[in-house]
């Protein structure tokens, strides 16, 4: 009998990836990442993963190789664990016949614009925005919206090129960084201009079409939005909980979504939810959800992927909570202690590091600014908060600022 395959268009560079793998070796499946870049995906030659290198930007690339291996195995189901990926993922679902995605809601919705056209169709609360392709487009409508303003690509994820700008001049200094050649594009180079949502950050976690849970965030120092701590489940009244559940639940059919995993960024402004961006797969950390709730996202998102029976029944009530560590200069690491210190600490789950000593660090004001988290839970709110406090302050790093170069 063919030994049953899990495909993996793409890895993924935090977390995720070996946690996917992880889950499907647990279910008894082969995982097979097909990447541009096999190399970049640290996990995969530490685990001895099978990967095969193929441009997956490359639809007709990808249907060959998905069929060269249906010769050897019974691929039970296909799946992507980046943005890129995922549309390609239900393209390829839809050819070999298999549980996906539909492709054409996915590229709408990573399509920013478009996927705020269709929520202002549906009357749903966001931000106002404006479409700019140039310097000129970016200072009107930046001055039609009001500052502050966030300018963000039109298509990226993991807040890369996204940033406030209070002033004209912070507008102009970040159109310049955008257009100058130094952001890399995905796609043609489009700005969208957004009116500042202010208010409590929360990250609403959806499978299929059910509210999983709703957690609590904040962020590093502005002008840039790099999570910095997060709580499960977020602290909300029912009514606020409801407000935010059933504005989600709205997205989903306003974008013609509600297959697998979403999850929803929403401020709470003075007008009550407003929603930042809708991201058709799976949030960070999904692991606080089985830590704060006893689900495994990433265990059930697999069996609706190869066609199994999925369970989201909560089977216990923590708090979850984790907290990146993010350094506060650009430079040269020479040292990060309290690693094993901090594991100890009764109640903390996880210490990741993702940096070692003599490592270049660089700033980017994204999700790539943390050089690893601390993770904790407990019964209670106030436990877990404590716990997670503890342990991050035993965890020290000293970085030498690089060189400055002469005048």
């Amino acid at each position: 009998m063919a030994k049953r395959a899990l495909i993996l268009v793409e890895g993924h560079p935090g977390d995720s990836g070996p946690r996917y793998v992880k889950a499907a070796l647990r279910l008894g499946l082969h995982p097979i990442t097909l990447a541009a870049d096999p190399a970049q995906y640290d996990y995969i030659a530490a685990q001895k993963l099978e990967a095969i290198r193929v441009d997956t930007e490359n639809l007709d690339a990808l249907i060959r190789e998905c069929s060269r291996l249906r010769e050897t195995y019974d691929i039970a189901g296909i799946t992507g664990l980046v943005d890129t990926a995922y549309a390609t993922v239900g393209k390829l679902c839809r050819h070999f016949d298999l549980p996906g995605p539909n492709p054409v809601s996915v590229e709408r919705c990573c399509d920013k614009f478009a996927q705020r056209q269709l929520l202002a169709e549906a009357g749903l609360p966001i931000p106002a925005y404006r479409l700019a392709a140039n310097a000129m487009e970016v200072e009107r409508s930046a001055a039609e919206i009001g500052l502050p303003v966030v300018l963000k690509p039109a298509v990226g994820s993991g807040s890369i090129g996204v940033r406030l700008c209070r002033s004209v001049e912070e507008v102009a200094e970040h159109t310049t960084y955008l257009l100058g050649g130094e952001h890399i594009w995905r796609s043609s180079p489009m700005i969208l201009v957004e009116e500042f949502a202010q208010g409590p950050y929360y990250c609403v976690h959806i499978m299929g079409n059910e509210v999983i849970g709703i957690v609590a965030a904040d962020f590093g120092p502005p002008p840039h939005f790099v999570f910095h701590r997060c709580i499960c489940p977020a602290p909300l009244t029912d009514d606020e909980h409801k407000r935010i559940a059933d504005v989600s639940l709205s997205c989903l059919r306003a974008l013609n979504l509600g297959w697998g995993p979403t999850n929803i960024e929403l401020r709470w402004t003075s007008r009550g939810p407003v929603v930042i961006e809708v991201n058709p797969r799976m949030a960070g950390a999904p692991h606080s959800a089985q830590l704060a709730y006893g689900i495994d996202l990433i265990t059930e998102h697999i069996k609706l992927v190869i066609g199994d029976a999925w369970n989201l029944h909560r089977r216990q009530s923590h708090i979850a909570a984790w907290q990146a560590l993010l350094p506060d200069r650009d430079g040269i690491l020479d040292w990060i202690d309290g690693e094993s210190r901090a594991a100890a600490v009764p109640g903390v789950v996880e210490v990741k590091l993702y940096v070692q000593p003599k490592a270049p660090i660089v700033r980017n004001g994204d999700y790539r600014d943390s050089i690893g988290y601390v993770m904790a839970a407990s019964p209670s709110r106030a436990g877990t908060e404590a716990i997670l406090q503890r342990a991050i302050d035993l965890i020290q790093w000293s970085i030498t600022p690089f060189p400055t170069s002469a005048p």
